[in-house]
């Protein structure tokens, strides 16, 4: 069913497929929302890395004191 048209047992529209942030396949119950361990994986090596940050504001020596 396309996800513009409403279910009719339902009412609600169908919710679009949701993407593996990682690879692009379709995500996985169990695993959401990548479609594998692995994919999980390769994420959390990339927060841990420091592939991935967070901005803050900038920090003075002043303030470090």
């Amino acid at each position: 069913m396309p996800a513009d048209r409403p279910d009719p047992d339902t009412g609600r529209k169908a919710a679009a497929a949701k993407r593996c942030p990682i690879c692009g396949k379709p995500a996985t119950e169990a695993s959401k929302p990548f479609c594998s361990e692995r994919c999980r994986d390769v994420d959390l090596n990339r927060w841990l890395s420091g592939s991935y940050v967070v901005p803050g504001r900038p920090t003075d020596e002043e303030d470090a004191e």
